[in-house]
């Protein structure tokens, strides 16, 4: 199972925030490339990079960071937040995202983001499925699709759809666990798909919890910066 640490950015600054929301937003770092350096320092070879401003702004906006730390390390990204158009993707790719997430465009424009898979691959475009109450939320979590999650993701494995992220965003930065019961349900109706599980990590026993039901992957955040999980512990997972 990939342990993936994520850097939210904010004005190029490496943040967190509860829930999705905006107003709880904590600056863990100015530099997010030294943040990145840290993670490759303890054995860790893939990042999930979410630019904030872009899910906001609904167009890539801190693709420079992107491209530093895809130059000076040899993380494997993946990169989100607000990439909306062929031309935000180009950019995405360009500044060395090896993977780019969709979650929004997906829901609202289903026959562009297909064409991203047919155009891309599907080891390079991530489903991004994040839910409340089990239903797709949007537009930076602020609203509420009526799209159930798992018949959500259930239409794009048939469209070839091979990775999803699936994030309940109740448990979203609450350090309370992750949404296990979610997951092996998703797991059971799709079970061809590589998920990767991200919200609520907070300890070392959510790891082995996650990896028994099948996660392909897990994106960890707030564990990291609040000091709940050190790199030294997600260290030893790698070995």
């Amino acid at each position: 199972m990939r342990i993936i640490p994520a850097i939210d950015l904010i004005d190029g600054k490496c943040v967190r925030l509860t829930k999705g929301d905006y107003s709880t937003q904590k600056t863990y770092s100015e530099n997010p490339l030294e943040v990145a350096k840290s993670f490759e320092g303890a054995g860790i070879e893939y990042l999930h990079l979410v630019d904030l401003d872009g899910a906001k702004s609904k167009h890539i906006v801190n693709h420079k960071v992107l491209e530093q730390i895809a130059t000076k390390t040899n993380l494997k990204i993946d990169f989100g937040g607000g990439l909306k158009s062929d031309e935000d993707l180009k950019i995405a790719f360009e500044s060395g995202a090896q993977q780019i997430t969709g979650g929004s465009i997906a829901v609202n424009q289903p026959e562009k983001f297909e064409s991203w898979i047919k155009t891309y691959g599907s080891e390079r475009i991530i489903l991004g499925a994040d839910c409340k109450n089990e239903k797709i939320a949007i537009n930076g979590w602020h609203e509420e699709s009526d799209l159930e999650v798992t018949s959500f993701i259930q239409s794009f494995e048939e469209k070839n759809i091979k990775y999803v992220i699936c994030t309940d965003i109740s448990k979203d930065g609450m350090l309370q666990g992750p949404a296990f019961d979610l997951y092996a349900e998703i797991l059971q109706t799709t079970p061809s798909i590589k998920l990767i599980a991200s919200g609520g990590i907070s300890n070392m026993d959510d790891f082995s919890r996650l990896k028994e039901i099948g996660c392909e992957g897990v994106i960890l955040g707030k564990a990291i910066y609040e000091n709940r999980i050190s790199l030294k512990e997600l260290e030893s997972l790698l070995h």
